[in-house]
């Protein structure tokens, strides 16, 4: 299968997407095409932007602060437990944070904590499928593929982006926010 990239610059450095002929994202990263790579089963990667000069443009009106719902196509691979949890990640709005017990929650699986864990590291299409809005149960930043920094970063321009009035409770992060 040929899947096509693009690699530009966003305030939190480069950020790459691989898309499908039809334009449907199957992985993003923070980083260049080796780091997308890493992301993706193996295909023939080819550089052209034309596919996904919609994903380009709408990661760039979300670091713009123009959007905040992603409106794309996606298409990657993963286990029917891994498509609930990346779907209940989509339904996470903007601003806000779950915890991994919270998801487990919402899709029916309240012991599942762990697993809704690794489903959410399993993420390949990182910040359109926000999985930097899932934090610890004691409101702690846990882990996140590009680093603590960059999903403090993402909380931080969400969070500023909301009007005080309007931020929910769970928007909340403890610790080094």
């Amino acid at each position: 299968m040929n899947l096509y990239f693009d690699l530009f610059s966003t305030p939190f450095g480069p950020f790459s997407i691989a898309v499908d002929a039809d334009s449907a994202v199957l992985a993003t990263a923070f980083g260049d095409s080796a780091i997308l790579r890493s992301r993706l089963r193996k295909c023939h990667v080819i550089r052209d932007t034309s596919p996904g000069r919609i994903a380009r443009e709408q990661v760039l009106e979300y670091f713009a602060g123009e959007r905040r719902e992603f409106d794309l196509p996606l298409a990657a691979p993963g286990t029917d437990f891994q498509q609930t949890v990346w779907a209940a990640l989509e339904a996470i709005p903007f601003g806000e944070t779950r915890t991994y017990a919270q998801i487990a929650a919402q899709i029916g699986r309240p012991t599942a904590a762990r697993a809704v864990g690794s489903a959410n590291g399993a993420n390949p299409i990182c910040l359109i499928v926000p999985c930097h809005r899932v934090i610890g149960t004691n409101g702690l930043l846990t882990g996140f593929a590009f680093g603590e920094d960059i999903k403090r970063r993402l909380l931080a321009h969400e969070r500023t982006l909301i009007s005080p009035s309007r931020a929910p409770h769970s928007a909340r992060v403890v610790a080094s926010v």
